[in-house]
């Protein structure tokens, strides 16, 4: 079993739908940051910014819904 904690910030509301069986589902997307540092030589790394495309089902979509909005947040899965 694999376990993700990823926290950031959500990139824009998430999208909720629901499929013809009544199944939620829910997309988001989330920045993650790393931030930069300076090398010993004196030299710099800049900060760097990754995006996740997250597909939640069932109830974590649904719990998404009601409670994931845009800006800083934390998802947790598993």
């Amino acid at each position: 079993m694999n376990k993700v904690m990823l926290i950031g910030n959500v990139g824009k509301e998430p999208e909720v739908r629901y499929v013809d069986t009544g199944v939620c589902v829910a997309s988001v997307r989330l920045a993650t940051k790393e931030r930069g540092y300076k090398l010993p030589n004196g030299g710099e790394v800049p900060d760097r910014t990754e995006w996740h495309n997250i597909i939640l089902w069932r109830k974590l979509a649904e719990v998404v819904e009601k409670y994931v909005h845009t800006g800083p947040g934390m998802i947790k899965m598993g």
